[in-house]
């Protein structure tokens, strides 16, 4: 790491500047390494959200044993100066050694900023720590005295500092110097609370390290937070005559009508999977069989037909002019649109014919149909950019631009893992470069390394492990990789479940299992996610596979919503407090502050998060969940209360405070050791807000 010294030298220091002795040197006058949030050296930017706390640390440490001061400096997308953060001995790690340094910066609003950390010896914390120790033991203590009157004298005369600040800090030097008192009293002058809190504010510094300035790239607030809704706009509004068996399909104008349930229900995105016109070679039937029937609508991920390919709509969901509606209502109701972005074809998408070097040719010269053994889509073929990866990449840059000019600033992209990742970087560059706000979901189910690298590529969030993290000690484990390990560069969206995803939990847990699925995704994550059905417990599997039953992706279908409403089989209200707890909680918005807490039970799940908020409020949620859907739960739950931010004034007569269950209504007194009795069948989880 290259750093530089700056404004304040001793003349040892300038000596070495004049003669060039340090130039071409790595470290500055005091190391600064192992930044963090920084990826692969800066190559690309961490992320960030407006408003968004970010853990900002370094490895900063001195020879000798005077004291060092470390600082964190956030600068704007213009350079200017927009926060100064003190860092302190990262939590756990004082008098271990480590020389680790954290604090947390805030960025306010999207764009391209930078931050770098600052070291210099602190001159005051010197000064107070041997004069300190020495005049207690009566050794140079009119020295250690008249140090200080020097040097608070010389701290009031900086320009910089404001005049009140330059009067206490007068007062104390000359309190310092005022032989009448007792010694003790005179350092209690250079000691008070007063001096403390100016110099914590304005720093004496000497002897300044700078590091070089890191990207951080803040994007809007969707990128990183909201609630996700995914439903099949065919579904909405679809009619089966009973007579003849044959099924009228639903359209975007049917679909906008339950949009309304959805913005009801506090979701921020209506996820739509594809709507291009489906292929009709090799379409698939009902369940995922070869053999489809005349009234078999097929796979909206086999792209393309005669009707058009990704930059056409199927005939039976309606016109440009009908999705643009769609659109708008979506946005009336405060949802934004996500569209599926699949980069496949089916056999019959016009790319067959016009590009074929698209795709991959086998020996025998058929194309290529994807497959993920023993999984087989006959009725896909994956794309090959290797043939012509300019042409492709630059027909895929078209398209997105094209739904981005029909009101479409969110992409799920499908299996993106199965594309090259320089193409990714390519595109989301390419399109954030001239659509800043336009919004990428990787649904990339594996391996870590190469989930890892799409966020670094671009991608602003993706799917994750979490629909298969089940029991406390998977998920404790998963909660702090997402939280503290990764959060630079990978923003976890949890989707309870998808067309693909029913988990046997799901499957075997009861409404029980949904709920408490549901309160976990929403609570430890500030992006979540739902595809219809969900709250209506559907949880039947195909035979022998992790997907639903008489499957969406394949087929149409009538859900009686009113019904499941009237008859009290909905999980719609649950979802709907979820939602409204996490608008009304800032703390469940961000990601990097979730602690994780004891509890004696192996199925109670304990976690906190806290947020200071810019008028100096606090918001602090402890959620404790039961992950046993089958039964009862006790538990004694114990609170590291250094993670919570009390302030004395939070505590009751007895040393102890409140706590609101947000989801029950009920209110506890609590402390650092409580008894929690969770009954899955009744209600699974505590969400407690912490009365201030």
């Amino acid at each position: 790491m290259t750093t530089t010294a700056a404004p304040r030298s001793s003349s040892a220091s300038k000596s070495k500047q004049k003669t060039g002795i340090t130039e071409g040197l790595r470290f500055g006058r005091f190391p600064i390494t192992a930044v963090q949030p920084v990826i692969e050296e800066g190559r690309f930017p961490a992320k960030a959200l407006p408003g968004e706390d970010l853990v900002v640390g370094a490895t900063v440490f001195r020879e000798g044993h005077d004291q060092l001061g470390v600082s964190a400096v956030l600068l704007d997308p213009k350079g200017k100066e927009r926060q100064r953060v003190r860092l302190a001995p990262a939590p756990g790690e004082r008098g271990k050694g480590t020389d680790r340094w954290e604090g947390l910066l805030t960025p306010t609003a999207p764009g391209a900023w930078t931050f770098a950390i600052e070291a210099w010896h602190d001159r005051y914390g010197t000064w107070h720590h041997n004069a300190e120790v020495k005049v207690e033991a009566g050794i140079d203590v009119e020295l250690m005295l008249a140090e200080g009157v020097a040097l608070l004298a010389e701290a009031a005369g900086e320009s910089a500092r404001s005049a009140a600040d330059k009067r206490i800090l007068r007062a104390a030097s000359e309190g310092l110097a005022d032989t009448s008192r007792t010694d003790e009293e005179r350092l209690a002058a250079g000691f008070s609370e007063e001096v403390v809190a100016v110099v914590e504010r304005q720093p004496i510094r000497e002897l300044v390290t700078v590091s070089e300035q890191y990207p951080l790239l803040v994007e809007r607030d969707l990128a990183g937070r909201g609630a996700w809704y995914e439903f099949f706009p065919r579904s909405e509004g679809a009619v089966l005559d009973p007579t003849t068996g044959t099924w009228t399909s639903g359209n975007f104008t049917t679909a906008a009508k339950r949009l309304d349930a959805v913005a009801d229900m506090g979701f921020d995105v209506i996820y739509l999977p594809p709507i291009h016109p489906i292929g009709f070679q090799h379409r698939k039937g009902r369940n995922n069989t070869l053999t489809p029937g005349p009234q078999d609508p097929g796979s909206p991920w086999a792209i393309g037909s005669e009707a058009g390919g990704h930059d056409a709509i199927h005939p039976e969901l309606g016109s440009f002019e009908d999705f643009d509606g769609f659109v708008a209502r979506a946005n009336e109701l405060g949802l934004e649109v996500a569209l599926d972005l699949a980069l496949q074809a089916a056999p019959d998408h016009p790319w067959v014919k016009t590009n074929p070097e698209w795709f991959t040719t086998r020996v025998d010269g058929s194309i290529a149909y994807a497959e993920n053994p023993p999984k087989k889509y006959q009725d896909i073929y994956p794309l090959n950019f290797d043939n012509d990866p300019a042409g492709l990449s630059k027909e895929i840059l078209r398209i997105v631009f094209l739904w981005v000019s029909h009101g479409v600033k969110i992409f799920r992209v499908d299996n993106p893992h199965t594309k090259p990742v320089w193409f990714w970087e390519w595109l989301i560059g390419k399109v954030n470069k001239k659509y800043p706000d336009v919004v990428f979901l990787a649904e990339a189910f594996t391996r870590p390394a190469m989930m890892h690298a799409l966020g670094r590529a671009g991608f602003q969030q993706s799917y994750t492990y979490f629909t298969w993290r089940n029991t406390k000690t998977e998920l404790e484990s998963y909660f702090q990789e997402v939280s503290h390990e990764s959060p630079a560069y990978f923003r976890p969206n949890f989707f309870v479940n998808t067309p693909d995803i029913l988990t046997e939990y799901l499957q075997y847990g009861g409404p029980a299992a949904f709920r408490i699925r549901a309160a976990l995704a929403a609570t430890a994550s500030p992006l979540w996610g739902v595809y219809a059905g969900f709250e209506l417990y559907e949880h039947v599997a195909r035979p022998g596979a992790e997907e639903y039953i008489d499957n969406e992706k394949y087929e149409f279908k009538d859900r009686n919503w009113d019904a499941a409403a009237a008859s009290g089989h909905s999980l719609a209200p649950y979802i709907t407090r979820l939602n409204a707890i996490r608008k009304a909680h800032p703390a469940l918005g961000d990601l990097q502050n979730l602690t994780l807490h004891h509890s004696t039970d192996d199925a109670t799940i304990v976690f906190s998060k806290h947020k200071t908020l810019p008028d100096g409020s606090k918001d602090t949620l402890i959620i404790v969940v039961n992950v046993d859907p089958h039964g009862i739960r006790e538990s004694t739950v114990t609170l590291d209360l250094s993670a919570l931010s009390l302030d004395p004034s939070d505590f009751t007569a007895n040393g102890r405070f409140w706590v609101d269950d947000l989801v029950s209504g009920e209110s506890w007194e609590w402390g650092e050791y409580n008894y929690v009795r969770l009954d899955a069948h009744v209600e699974p989880a505590h969400i407690l807000n912490i009365r201030r």
